[in-house]
């Protein structure tokens, strides 16, 4: 029985039964803890953020703005600004703003934003002003990638970094007092088009491409709604045959969000960050029969310096300085620990841990077991 029913035309019904929001609930009780709400696995192409950034200045600082005999487009800027209020500077004068810095702005504005409504924005600054704190935005435009003002950001900005700066040239700075935020400190002034209701159907992006998944979401989807209602794309994307009118589309969109399906496990991976010396190892990471061993050669040299004195009375000798040096090399004794077949995490870390390996000795004990083909796992260096 199709939980979800609509015709062919273009007045198409959405409907969910009684029996259908108590097959929904049964189902909901009897999932494992291991399933997930599509809404958690995956978006909806078109469906997407902008990024709009911007250029302004900040005024109102406390001495802390930027020193305009090295960032000359501050006082460009505020030259251009003053001009557009009938006040010319003349060209001689060269106004040391101390109180003014130049900011670069920059926006996410989110999918279906309506103008009017107000948006968070990040102001950060351009030159070599010391702290933002206490300042106010002027008005400056938000722009998009193809140019055109989409919203228009002004506001007080909430600095939480904090400097302080003594006469001897020390400094103390806290957090960073460069940049700050303005709570909805931009108003939208330009709707971006979308097509969440242009087409029959809606595309549902995976997170992270998989087959398995995307599978048992196509089936799910086919359960619950019927027959042919979801198309399998690639490892990705899953085409949804859904109603065109606007309020329906949500509808619809509603229940597909609360469909709950089990996600495929991930590969099997090991992932290593040579910077930190972090590892992350998955619970399917196999290996084949394989025997390591872990130790170091420690080599440490000591100079000395020795003295060396001519007999008393000697009537040529002279007093020379001579050096010494001492070699010790030092080699620890370790143990080689036999992995079998088809070892787990578990016993992986546990054996790893008996021989004693650092994190760096670790990273070259699994890359080596990549090599020898031991490893039967993607081994990812980041």
């Amino acid at each position: 029985m199709s939980l979800i029913r609509y015709s062919k035309g273009d007045n198409r019904q959405v409907l969910i039964t009684i029996s259908a929001i108590i097959l929904v609930l049964v189902s909901g009780l009897v999932n494992t803890a291991k399933a997930e709400r599509l809404k958690d696995l995956v978006s909806i192409s078109g469906i997407r953020t902008n990024q709009l950034v911007g250029y302004g200045l900040v005024v109102g600082l406390d001495g802390t703005g930027d020193q305009t005999n090295q960032t000359v487009f501050t006082v460009q800027s505020l030259r251009s600004m003053l001009r557009r209020y009938g006040i010319t500077l003349p060209k001689n004068a060269n106004p040391r703003l101390d109180n003014v810095a130049a900011v670069s702005i920059h926006a996410v504005l989110p999918p279906f934003a309506k103008i009017g409504q107000n948006i968070d924005i990040t102001v950060s600054s351009l030159g070599n002003a010391d702290s933002l704190r206490g300042g106010s935005l002027l008005l400056a435009p938000l722009k998009g990638i193809d140019g055109q003002t989409y919203a228009m950001a002004q506001g007080n900005l909430v600095v939480g970094g904090f400097g302080a700066k003594g006469n001897d040239g020390s400094r103390v700075v806290v957090n960073v007092p460069s940049a700050g935020r303005i709570p909805n400190g931009a108003t939208v002034e330009k709707l971006v088009p979308n097509t969440f209701s242009s087409n029959d159907k809606i595309t549902l992006n995976l997170h992270a491409a998989d087959f398995t998944t995307v599978n048992r979401i196509t089936v799910a989807i086919n359960r619950m709604i019927g027959p042919g209602t979801a198309h399998s794309v690639d490892a990705v994307s899953i085409d949804v045959n859904a109603p065109k009118d606007s309020s329906q589309r949500v509808a619809f969109i509603s229940f597909l969000e609360g469909i709950s399906v089990d996600p495929a496990d991930p590969p099997a991976r090991i992932i290593v960050n040579a910077r930190t010396g972090t590892i992350v190892i998955g619970q399917h990471v196999r290996v084949l029969p394989f025997a390591v061993t872990h130790g170091s050669l420690t080599v440490s040299i000591t100079e000395s310096q020795n003295v060396s004195q001519p007999a008393a009375f000697a009537r040529r000798g002279r007093t020379v300085v001579t050096g010494e040096s001492d070699i010790n090399i030092d080699q620890k004794k370790s143990h080689m620990y036999l992995f079998e077949t088809g070892v787990t995490l578990r016993e992986l870390v546990r054996a790893v841990n008996e021989v004693g390996a650092a994190p760096g000795d670790l990273m070259a004990i699994l890359e080596a077991l990549k090599q020898s083909g031991a490893l039967r796992a993607e081994l990812i260096v980041i």
